[in-house]
C-alpha cells in the first residue's frame, strides 16, 4: 500500500474512532455503522482521485458532491433525481429534517432516539469532519492540524454527555489521533531514504557494521525536529486555548469564571433535555429531603431556575450576570408590604447522585447558608454553582417568604414597569396566530390580568379538555405550541409553556420555573422529593405581589389559594386541587424515630434527614477513578518529555552490560561499545558517517569535539580494537573497553558548553534510532502477516522460525 492509501485508511480510522464518542448520546448504534459505511465511500473516492491524479480542489470537490449524494439517497430519496441528485426539494427537505433534529435535541434527555433529524445531523457531522481529515492529512499530508476537526467532534460528544464522558471513549479517540500521526510519520519516513532504514537484526560484519550509523543530512535532522514540535505544539496548546466544558451543551450552566461582585454569567442553556426521563423513571429515587417550619408543604414549590426567553424553539434562561450570594438577598421585585407574607426556615440535604448546577430553593429565598462556590443571579433570584460546584451531598438552610396575596390585591394590581414589560411579554415571530386567538376567546370575558391568568389555567387544567401525559413527544417550540393545543396531550412543560406563551399574547409578563413539587411527608416530619417530583409551571408578574405561580398542568402539584376560582358555599372544591392521596407518591420515609440521628443534628435543630443512599458508593467510585487518572494524566506528562533520555539510558545500559564470554560475546560487546561512542559524539553535536573507516572515525571525533589526553587516547584505542575485531585474521579482544567509553563521555561533556550538555542529556539526538527500530519491526511483521496470508503454509514455517534465520 502506499504510502497516501495507509494515510487515507488511518484518517478513516482516525474519523470513526473519534465519533464513537458519540455513541452514549443515542440509544442505537445503527447510526455509527452508517455514518462508517459512507465515510467509507467518501475516503475510498478520495483515494481514488489522488491515483488519477487529480488537481488537490478537484478532489476536494469530487468527495464533497459524493457525500452530498449520499447523503440525499440515505434521507432524501423520495425528494431527489433519481435518488441521488438533490435538488431545491431535497434541501428545503434538509432543513425540515435539521429543524426537527434540533427540536429532537432540546426535548429529549441522552441518550436520545435515533430520529431521522438527528440522524442527519449526526452521520452528516462525521462526514463533514471525516472530509476535513482527509484534506488535512492525506490531501495536503499535515496530520497534526487534523487533529482540530477531530478534536471538535470529541468535544461535541463530551459536552452532550453533560462533562461525563467515558475516558475509554477520550482513550480510543486519541488512540485514532496518534494512529494518524504514526501513520503521517511512517510516510515521511519513506519519503526521506536510507538514513531512516532500521538496523539489521544479528551484529553486521565489516564495513556494513557501519552502514547503519550513516550520515544523516543535518538537514533533514532539523526537518524531524520542526515536525515534532509542530504536533507537541499544537497537543499542548489547543487543548489549553479551548474554554473548559463544565456540564453538557444543553443540561448545565456555565457561570463565569472568578469572584467578586457583578462576576461572570449564567449561559442561556435548557435544562428540560432530562425532565421527561425523569418523571418516566420506573424507580422513583429519592433526590433531596427537607424539613421546614411552614405549617403546610403544599405551597413550598423547590425551584432552581427561571426561564424567560422564548425564541420559536424552546424556552430558555438568558445569559445574566451573576455576583457573590449575598448576607441577605435583596427583597423580592415588585413585592409590596401590603401583601401577607410568613417566614419559613427549611434545612434540605441532597443525595450523593443528584448532580447539577443550580440549588433547589423556595421562592423567594431571602437567606441561603451553604458551603462551597456558589453564585446569585438576581434577576431569577437563583444560586448558581461556579466552577464545577454542583448539589452532590449538598446541605444548606434557606430562608425564604411564604407570599400569600389576595385576590382582590391581584385584580387590583397597577400594569407592570414598561421596561419589565417589554422583556417579558417578547414572543417570537414564529409563533402561529392561533396560540392569541386562542388565548383571547378563552379570557373575552375577562375584565383584568389576573381573571385571564385564572382562566387559562383552569381552560387547561379542567374546561380544555386536556390530558396528562409524560409518553407524548411533541416539542417545545412554536409548532409544538400548537400542536398540543391541537392533540390537547401533553405533560407539565406543555401546559407551562402554552400558558405562558399564551399569557404573553395578552400582554401579561410571564415565564417559566422549573423545580420540584413540595414531595412527600414522612412520619418522622421530614418530607421526601423524589424524581418523578419534577415539574415546570409558568410564573405571572402581577406589580406589587411580584412574580406569582400559576397551576395549569392537571393532577400535579397544587393549586394555590389565590389562583382557585370562586366556588358557591357548599360546593365541592376546586376539581384543579388534587386530593391528598391522588397527588402524592407514596412515602418513602423511614420509620420514625424517637431521636434524631447524628447527621440530622449536624444540619441544627434536627434538621432535614439525609436520603437513605446519600453516601452511595458511587461518589467514592468516581472519586478514586479521578484521583487515578489525574495519577496517570501527571505520569503520562512527566514521562513524555522525559522519554528520549530514558530511552537512551535504556540503550546505553544494554549495550555496556555484560554478556557471554565466548569470542563471538566479546566481539559483539566490542562492536556495541563503539556504536555507543558513536552516539555519545551524535549527542554532543557530531554527526556520524558511515563512509568513513574506525581510525577516520575516532580522529573526527577527537577533533570536532575537542578532546585531549585520556579522552582522545580511549577514543583511538577503541578504533584499533573494532579494527581488529572485523578485520583481524584472529579476533584480538581487548579489555576495559565501559571505563574508555566513560572517559570519552566526560571528555565530551567538559568540553560542551551548559546547553549542549543538558540537550545531550534530555534530548539525545541519537534516540532517534528507536524509531527505526520500531519502523524495522513494523515491515517485518508487515511482511509475515503478507506471507502468511497468501501462503497459509509458508506463513506458519516463517512464523515458527527465528527472526535471525528469517534475514
Amino acid at each position: 500500500m502506499s504510502g497516501r492509501g495507509r494515510l487515507a485508511l488511518c484518517a478513516y480510522a482516525a474519523t470513526v474512532m473519534t465519533a464513537s464518542a458519540l455513541l452514549p448520546l443515542l440509544d442505537s448504534p445503527g447510526w455509527l455503522v452508517q455514518a462508517a459505511l459512507l465515510l467509507g465511500i467518501q475516503s475510498a473516492v478520495g483515494a481514488a482521485a489522488r491515483r488519477i491524479p487529480l488537481a488537490r480542489l478537484l478532489t476536494v470537490a469530487l468527495q464533497a458532491l459524493v457525500a452530498l449524494s449520499l447523503l440525499t439517497w440515505v434521507f432524501a430519496r423520495g425528494h431527489a433525481v433519481l435518488g441521488v441528485i438533490p435538488g431545491p426539494a431535497t434541501f428545503q427537505w434538509f432543513g425540515e429534517l435539521l429543524a426537527t433534529g434540533g427540536q429532537d435535541i432540546s426535548r429529549y434527555a441522552t441518550p436520545a432516539p435515533a430520529t431521522d433529524g438527528i440522524r442527519l445531523m449526526v452521520v452528516g457531522g462525521v462526514l463533514l469532519i471525516g472530509l476535513c481529515v482527509d484534506v488535512i492529512a492525506v490531501t495536503l499530508r499535515s496530520a497534526a492540524p487534523a487533529g482540530l476537526p477531530l478534536l471538535a467532534l470529541y468535544s461535541v460528544a463530551a459536552g452532550l454527555s453533560g462533562g461525563g464522558a467515558n475516558w475509554l471513549w477520550f482513550l480510543l479517540a486519541a488512540s485514532g489521533f496518534l494512529l494518524l500521526l504514526l501513520a503521517e510519520g511512517k510516510d515521511r519516513v519513506s519519503r526521506w531514504g536510507r538514513v531512516f532504514r532500521g538496523a539489521p537484526a544479528a551484529p553486521p560484519r565489516g564495513a556494513r557494521a557501519f552502514e547503519s550509523d550513516g550520515g544523516m543530512p543535518l538537514a533533514s535532522v532539523r526537518t524531524g525536529r520542526r515536525i515534532g514540535a509542530l504536533a507537541l505544539g499544537v497537543a499542548l496548546v489547543v487543548p489549553a486555548a479551548l474554554p473548559a466544558m463544565d456540564g453538557g451543551l444543553l443540561a448545565g450552566v456555565g457561570p463565569g469564571e472568578g469572584s467578586g461582585s457583578g462576576g461572570g454569567t449564567i449561559t442561556a442553556v435548557n435544562p428540560l433535555v432530562s425532565l421527561q426521563d425523569n418523571l418516566n423513571q420506573s424507580d422513583n429515587r429519592e433526590v433531596m429531603r427537607y424539613r421546614t417550619s411552614a405549617k403546610g408543604i403544599e405551597d413550598l414549590y423547590l425551584r432552581f431556575v427561571a426561564l424567560d426567553q422564548f425564541d420559536g424553539t424552546t424556552w430558555k434562561s438568558s445569559e445574566r450576570k451573576v455576583e457573590d450570594v449575598p448576607d441577605r438577598l435583596p427583597r423580592p421585585p415588585g413585592l409590596s408590604p401590603s401583601v401577607k407574607t410568613t417566614a419559613i426556615r427549611t434545612n434540605i440535604t441532597a443525595a450523593g447522585y443528584y448532580e447539577q448546577n443550580w440549588l433547589p430553593l423556595p421562592y423567594p429565598a431571602t437567606e441561603v447558608s451553604i458551603d462551597g462556590r456558589w453564585r446569585f443571579e438576581p434577576e431569577g433570584r437563583t444560586v448558581v454553582g461556579d466552577r464545577g460546584e454542583d448539589t452532590r451531598s449538598a446541605q444548606y438552610t434557606v430562608e425564604s417568604l411564604l407570599v400569600e396575596p389576595t385576590s382582590e390585591q391581584l385584580a387590583q394590581a397597577p400594569p407592570a414597569p414598561a421596561k419589565l414589560r417589554r422583556e417579558y411579554t417578547r414572543v417570537p415571530d414564529s409563533l402561529p396566530a392561533v396560540v392569541r386567538r386562542t388565548a383571547e376567546n378563552v379570557t373575552r370575558s375577562a375584565n383584568n390580568d389576573y381573571q385571564r391568568a385564572v382562566m387559562l389555567q383552569e381552560w387547561f387544567a379542567v374546561h380544555g379538555g386536556f390530558t396528562y401525559d409524560t409518553q407524548v413527544q411533541s416539542g417545545t417550540g412554536s409548532q409544538a405550541i400548537v400542536r398540543f393545543l391541537r392533540d390537547k396531550q401533553g405533560f407539565c412543560i406543555h401546559f407551562s409553556f402554552s400558558m405562558a406563551a399564551m399569557a404573553r399574547t395578552l400582554g401579561i409578563p410571564a415565564r417559566v420555573a422549573v423545580g420540584f413539587t413540595p414531595g412527600t411527608p414522612g412520619a418522622d416530619g421530614t418530607v421526601s422529593v423524589a424524581v418523578r417530583d419534577a415539574h415546570a409551571w409558568p410564573e405571572l408578574y402581577f406589580e406589587g405581589v411580584g412574580w406569582t405561580r400559576f397551576e395549569p398542568t392537571p393532577s400535579r402539584g397544587n393549586v394555590p389559594q389565590y389562583a382557585q376560582p370562586e366556588t358557591p358555599s357548599g360546593a365541592p372544591s376546586s376539581p384543579t386541587a388534587p386530593e391528598a392521596a391522588a397527588s402524592n407518591e407514596p412515602s418513602t420515609a423511614p420509620s420514625p424515630s424517637d431521636s434524631c440521628s447524628p447527621d440530622l443534628r449536624r444540619l441544627g435543630e434536627c434538621g432535614a434527614a439525609a436520603p437513605q443512599d446519600l453516601a452511595t458508593p458511587t461518589d467514592a467510585g468516581g472519586s478514586a477513578w479521578s484521583v487515578l487518572l489525574t495519577g496517570v494524566t501527571v505520569l503520562v506528562a512527566l514521562l513524555v518529555p522525559l522519554s528520549p533520555m530514558l530511552l537512551r539510558l535504556r540503550v546505553r545500559a544494554r549495550r555496556l552490560g555484560s554478556g557471554g564470554r565466548t569470542e563471538a560475546n566479546a566481539a559483539h560487546r566490542t562492536l556495541a561499545a563503539w556504536h555507543e561512542v558513536l552516539d555519545t559524539a551524535w549527542d554532543h553535536g557530531i554527526a556520524p558517517d558511515g563512509s568513513d573507516t574506525p581510525r577516520r572515525t575516532a580522529a573526527r571525533i577527537v577533533r570536532q569535539g575537542q578532546l585531549e589526553g585520556e579522552a582522545a587516547d580511549a577514543v583511538h584505542q577503541m578504533a584499533g580494537a573494532v579494527e581488529k575485531v572485523l578485520y583481524a585474521p584472529h579476533r584480538q579482544i581487548t579489555g576495559g573497553l565501559v571505563d574508555d567509553v566513560a572517559r570519552i563521555r566526560a571528555g565530551l561533556g567538559a568540553a560542551a558548553s551548559r546547553g549542549a550538555r543538558l540537550r545531550a542529556l534530555l534530548l539525545p539526538r541519537s534516540s532517534i534510532r528507536v524509531i527505526w527500530a520500531v519502523s524495522a519491526r513494523w515491515i517485518a511483521l508487515a511482511e509475515r502477516l503478507r506471507a502468511s496470508r497468501w501462503s497459509p503454509a509458508r506463513g506458519a514455517a516463517l512464523l515458527r522460525r527465528p527472526l535471525r534465520q528469517r534475514s
